[in-house]
């Protein structure tokens, strides 16, 4: 397991630039004094310069929440990982939500953890289950040569929020099915756990043997809320619970 958690959050499409900066102004301060776990924010596109200023010279790294699966060229609307560059430090790619509302395949999610190792930007590698790994494995074999700089998310889409609700899997079986993805990977590499974690569940899943951390979603969309979610861990911890 990883030395600290990693817990990245995942704010989806939710805030503008100023709703970016408020969040931050809120969360800031006490973000910086958080050391038992390493944290990133992946707001959205048009909010990443203004949180990479923001947390510059921080202990806090920055995430874009996607990437384009082409270097550059005639692709309005798209984000090329150049563009990335001096902007995050991790990207997410293979969502759930992104196969299932823009229809993206394996080997789109491929190209694009391909060009991010290339950028040298961290890619965070989102798995349903095993039979989505092996279908990573047949198209990149990138993913277990550089399995130790990606970092992979185990995240059913049953688990996942939908904005109102929490689902979460169990966390003993989302630790066995977590193990499973480094067992077929065969490496000892990072991987988190995405769906539904939240300020009641979240050192559950976090005290797990093959979970290193969590991609959170809404949970992160609210400063105080994620605050306590990261208190959580330390404090449970602490109680040995």
């Amino acid at each position: 397991m990883r030395e600290k958690p990693l817990v990245i959050a995942n704010w989806k499409a939710t805030k503008t630039t100023q709703e970016t900066i408020d969040w931050i102004r809120r969360a800031k301060t006490d973000l910086e004094e958080i050391d038992w776990v390493d944290t990133v924010v992946c707001p959205p596109f048009s909010s990443l310069s203004a949180a990479f200023s923001y947390f510059k010279d921080t202990n806090i790294k920055v995430g874009a929440q996607d990437v384009s699966k082409f270097r550059k060229g005639a692709y309005t609307g798209e984000v090329t990982v150049e563009m990335l560059k001096n902007l995050a430090n991790y990207c997410i790619v293979g969502h759930s939500e992104r196969r299932k509302y823009f229809n993206e395949s394996d080997d789109d999610v491929i190209q694009k953890v391909k060009l991010l190792l290339e950028s040298k930007i961290t890619p965070v590698l989102c798995v349903s289950d095993l039979r989505q790994l092996d279908s990573y494995l047949q198209r990149g074999k990138e993913v277990v040569e550089a399995a130790e700089r990606i970092v992979f998310v185990y995240e059913p889409p049953g688990a996942i929020s939908d904005g109102s609700t929490y689902r979460p899997e169990n966390p003993e079986t989302a630790d066995e099915n977590a193990g499973k993805i480094g067992e077929k990977i065969g490496k000892k590499i990072t991987t988190l756990y995405g769906g539904s974690v939240n300020t009641e569940n979240a050192y559950l899943f976090f005290s797990q043997e093959s979970i290193d951390g969590g991609l959170v979603g809404q949970a992160s969309t609210d400063a105080q809320v994620f605050l306590e979610l990261l208190k959580s861990i330390r404090s449970n911890t602490a109680r040995g619970a």
